[in-house]
C-alpha cells in the first residue's frame, strides 16, 4: 500500500498537490458545520463529538497551565545566569570560537525599528566582534531602503565583527517575502564571512531575526553553549521565547490580550520537545542551512517549512532545541484602532496560511521511507492537527454544543440532549484556570507600563481577558477559516510586512 501511494505520487505531482491543498478547507469546514446538518441527522453523535473536544480542550488548557509555570521559572533562572562565566568555565580554548551571522530581512520598517533591533545586539553579552549583522533589504525598496542602509552603517559599521547591507532583487520563480530575502541574505553572508575571510563554516550559526524582534543579552551566550555542548550541533535549530510585549501598552485592548495568549503560549511550547518548532525568530548553523539548500524561495511560510525541510533532508535526525530566554517582538499596530486590527487579522491569516506547507509536509512523510514510522507519524501529525483544526477550535469550543438541543426538539427531550451544555460548560469552566495562569504570568512578564498607572487599570487589566470568545472569532477562527478556504480554492495569498509605526 505504501510503495502504491509513493509510485501515485511520484506519477501525479500537481494532482496530488492540490488535492492535499484541498484537505485542510474540506476537513475545516466539515467539522464547524457538522454540528450543523449532524443535530438534524445523528444528533447523538454530535453530542459525543463535542463532549470529546471539549474534553480535548481542557486537557490542552490545563497541561499549556502546568507547562507555562515550568517555562517562566527557567526563562527567570536563565535570564539572571552568567552563561559567559559558564562558557570559559567548561569551554576555555572554544568558547570564543564560534561566530553568530544575524540576518534581518526587511522590507519598508521604518529606519527606528531597524535601529532598535541592531542596538540590542549590541548589548550582547557574548563578544560581538563574533557576531555578523547582515540588513536585508529588498531592491524595490528603492531610494528609501538605500537611505537606511546608509544611515545603519554610519552607525553600526565598526561596532560588531562585520555589518552588512544587501539589497535582495526581484527573481523570478520567487515569491517575494521573508523566506526568500533570508534565503539572499544568507548566501551573501556566506560569501562575505566564510569564502572571503576564510571563517570555517563548522564554527558558524545563522540566525534569522524579524525586523522588530530583540534578543536578550544572553541569547548567543546560551546559543553557543548549547551548541558546543550538544551531540550533532549540525542538526539542530535553536528556539527562543517570541514575546509580544515591544508595544504591549500601545495597542487596543483586544491586541493586547491576544498578544498576551500568543506570549504565554510562545513559553510553554518551549516545553513540548514533541512539538517545538522554529518560529518567527531563530538560530541554526550555517553549515547546516549550506547542506541543505539555504531556505526555500517559493513560500510564504518560512519557519516550519525550513524545519521540515530539514527534518526530511537530515532522515528525521533534526530536532529544535529551546533557549529559555525572551525574544521581544512587536504586536500588530497601526495608527489607528482600525487600522491595527486590520493589520492583526492580515498577520495572523499569514500566520494561519502556514496550513500551506501541510502538503509539502505530507508528501515527504509519504515519501521518507527512512524515518522510522512512529517518529515522523508524530512529528507530522502534531503539525497537522494545529493547523487542521486552527479554524475549528473557536466553534467547537464555543457554540457547537447548542446547536443540538436547538435544532432537534426531540433529541433535546432525551437525558444526552438536556445535559450537554451542562456538561460541556462545566468542562469549559475548569479550562478557566488555564486562562487565570495565562493572566498571572503574563502580568509578571510584560514590562511595566511607562507612564504613571490609573488604579482603574489594575482592575480592567483581568476582565480585558473577557474578551477572549469575542477576539477568538475575529482573530482567530477568522483568519484560519480565511486562509484554508483560499488555499482551497487556489487563491494563494500574497506576503504582506505587517505595518510598524
Amino acid at each position: 500500500m505504501g510503495n502504491q501511494l509513493r509510485r501515485y505520487v511520484q506519477r501525479h505531482p500537481v494532482k496530488t498537490q492540490r488535492a492535499l491543498e484541498i484537505l485542510p478547507g474540506v476537513f475545516s469546514w466539515g467539522l464547524i458545520l457538522f454540528p450543523i446538518w449532524g443535530s438534524l441527522v445523528i444528533p447523538e453523535v454530535v453530542a459525543y463529538y463535542i463532549i470529546a473536544f471539549t474534553i480535548y480542550w481542557l486537557y490542552k488548557s490545563l497541561l499549556l497551565s502546568v507547562l507555562a509555570v515550568v517555562s517562566h521559572f527557567k526563562i527567570k533562572a536563565a535570564s539572571r545566569f552568567d552563561w559567559i562565566a559558564d562558557l570559559k568555565n567548561r569551554f576555555p580554548q572554544k568558547w570564543n570560537t564560534i561566530h553568530h551571522i544575524v540576518i534581518v530581512p526587511t522590507y519598508k520598517e521604518p529606519l527606528a525599528t531597524l535601529q532598535r533591533t541592531v542596538t540590542a545586539l549590541k548589548e550582547q553579552k557574548y563578544p560581538i566582534k563574533n557576531i555578523h549583522v547582515m540588513i536585508s533589504f529588498e531592491e524595490r525598496e528603492g531610494q528609501d531602503g538605500k537611505e537606511k542602509s546608509s544611515a545603519l552603517k554610519n552607525e553600526f559599521g565598526s561596532t560588531f565583527g562585520s555589518f552588512w547591507t544587501t539589497f535582495h532583487p526581484d527573481i523570478l520563480g520567487e515569491v517575494k517575502g521573508k523566506s526568500s530575502n533570508t534565503c539572499w541574505g544568507a548566501k551573501e553572508a556566506k560569501k562575505l564571512l566564510v569564502d572571503d575571510k576564510e571563517v570555517p563554516i563548522e564554527t558558524v550559526t545563522i540566525t534569522s531575526e524579524d525586523a522588530d524582534a530583540l534578543f536578550h543579552p544572553n541569547y548567543f551566550a546560551a546559543v553557543t553553549y548549547d551548541f558546543l555542548s550538544v551531540d550533532k550541533p549540525f542538526n539542530k535549530i535553536w528556539q527562543g521565547a517570541v514575546v509580544f510585549y515591544n508595544n504591549i501598552w500601545k495597542v487596543p485592548a483586544p491586541v493586547r490580550v491576544l498578544s498576551a495568549m500568543f506570549s504565554v503560549i510562545q513559553m510553554h511550547i518551549l516545553m513540548r520537545s514533541d512539538r517545538l518548532i522554529n518560529f518567527s525568530t531563530y538560530t541554526t548553523s550555517l553549515k547546516h542551512v549550506h547542506d541543505i539548500g539555504y531556505w526555500d524561495t517559493d513560500v510564504i511560510p518560512e519557519d516550519y517549512r525550513l524545519f521540515f525541510k530539514s527534518y526530511f533532508a537530515k532522515k528525521g535526525d533534526f530536532d529544535a532545541r529551546p533557549i529559555f530566554l525572551p525574544v521581544l517582538s512587536d504586536a500588530a499596530e497601526s495608527h489607528s484602532a482600525w487600522s491595527t486590527y486590520s493589520n492583526l487579522y492580515q498577520q495572523l491569516t499569514r500566520w494561519a496560511w502556514g496550513v500551506s506547507d501541510d502538503a509539502y509536509i505530507i508528501k515527504q512523510y509519504i515519501m521518507a521511507t527512512e524515518i522510522p514510522f512512529w517518529d515522523k507519524t508524530i512529528r507530522v501529525s502534531k503539525t497537522i492537527q494545529d493547523h487542521f483544526l486552527w479554524p475549528v477550535n473557536w466553534f467547537a469550543v464555543t457554540i457547537s454544543a447548542f446547536f443540538p438541543p436547538l435544532l432537534n426538539p426531540e433529541f433535546n427531550r432525551t437525558v444526552l440532549g438536556k445535559t450537554l451544555p451542562q456538561v460541556t460548560s462545566t468542562l469549559l469552566t475548569l479550562s478557566l484556570i488555564s486562562m487565570i495562569v495565562v493572566f498571572v504570568i503574563d502580568a509578571v512578564n510584560r514590562p511595566a507600563r511607562p507612564n504613571k498607572r490609573n488604579p482603574l487599570s489594575y482592575i480592567m487589566q483581568p476582565l480585558e481577558f473577557l474578551l477572549l470568545p469575542i477576539i477568538g472569532f475575529f482573530f482567530s477562527a477568522l483568519p484560519g477559516i480565511d486562509a484554508h478556504t483560499r488555499l482551497m480554492l487556489g487563491k494563494y495569498i500574497e506576503y504582506k510586512v505587517t505595518e510598524k509605526v
